[in-house]
């Protein structure tokens, strides 16, 4: 009898590209925009005209979350965070055209959907370095791991 194992990997130990996951980040933000745009439409529901900026900031902070975790999987951090924040600044400023797109208010006169993207950004950065610093602790601790490991043989 032949027994085959698989290895399952989890879903966070893939290493992705930030651009798709910006793309797909993007294309997720935009169904959400045409959904509540249709449910506002037929009269189900009944939104502030600025929401379409509160779901392009929602899905511009996910990113900004998964996106950091995902960089604990990169070979190259340093190649990693320039693709990452290139696809954070073209997901934000792409999402927040959606955002006027769809409600037809500026982004200077939506109220303070100018800082909440500020902040965003800071976030982002913030949760890169940490993550980065929590990565370099892992590595220093397994290398002294096996200079241990070494010294008991």
């Amino acid at each position: 009898m032949m027994t085959t194992t698989t290895k399952s990997t989890s879903f966070f130990e893939k290493t992705i590209n930030p651009f798709l996951q910006s793309g797909v980040i993007l294309c997720a933000g935009l169904v959400v925009m045409l959904l509540t745009k249709l449910l506002i439409n037929v009269g189900i529901l009944q939104l502030s005209d600025r929401f379409p900026y509160m779901i392009s900031a929602a899905f511009v902070l996910f990113y900004a979350i998964f996106n950091s975790i995902f960089s604990l999987t990169a070979d190259d951090m340093n190649k990693y965070w320039f693709h990452s924040t290139i696809a954070f600044a073209g997901l934000t400023i792409a999402s927040a055209f959606l955002a006027y797109m769809f409600c037809g208010i500026k982004l200077e006169e939506a109220g303070s959907f100018k800082w909440i993207y500020t902040v965003l950004g800071f976030c982002y950065l913030v949760f890169l370095s940490i993550l980065r610093g929590m990565k370099r602790i892992v590595f220093l601790a397994q290398q002294e791991d096996r200079e241990m490991d070494a010294l008991k043989k």
